[in-house]
């Protein structure tokens, strides 16, 4: 009974997060109701047991969110980082919704073609640790090293992207 309290907290805390993050209009404001999120979906690996993967959660993600407040300082002018900013315009708000209502509408699809909402999409056998382990580091068939590294060369491509675009605007100023 105990974690099916902690799991509504959680989840409750997670979902609020997730609608600020992505209602607000200050960045710094979404970067910390991202961090919010993250540090629910670690609170969920903890409750179900799963350490390693709540702590590297916390560790690379939380991390992550602390190098998207490091961009958004340097990347934003001060102006948008205090406020000051137009406000999104109705067409693109309209836009964004009927998308959301597009993904979402694919989604339910997907889940309910696939039966695993009707299955309950619960197995009633446990996956061990050291077998999820081996599928994310392993290099055979169904296994993930190779998407982790591309990953993680976007993302490097990604912050040099930042740092240039950001020597740019200064080089200009």
């Amino acid at each position: 009974m105990g974690n099916i309290v902690m799991f509504i907290i959680i989840a409750a805390v997670i979902v609020c997060s997730a609608l600020l993050c992505v209602t607000t209009t200050r960045i710094m404001r979404a970067a910390t109701y991202m961090l919010f999120v993250l540090f629910g979906v670690a609170g969920i690996y903890f409750l179900l047991d799963y350490t390693f993967l709540g702590a590297a959660q916390i560790a690379i993600y939380a991390g992550g969110v602390t190098m998207i407040y490091v961009f958004a300082i340097q990347l934003v002018s001060k102006r948008t980082l205090q406020g000051m900013v137009e406000r999104i315009k109705t067409s693109r708000l309209i836009g964004g919704g009927l998308a959301a209502l597009a993904g979402l509408l694919v989604v339910c699809f997907i889940l309910f073609k696939t039966s695993f909402v009707l299955n309950e999409g619960v197995a009633d056998v446990e996956v061990p640790m050291s077998e999820i382990g081996t599928a994310l580091v392993g290099s055979e068939k169904y296994q993930y090293v190779l998407p982790f590294e591309f990953i993680s060369l976007f993302l490097l491509a990604c912050i040099i992207g930042g740092l240039v675009v950001a020597r740019k605007e200064e080089k200009e100023a």
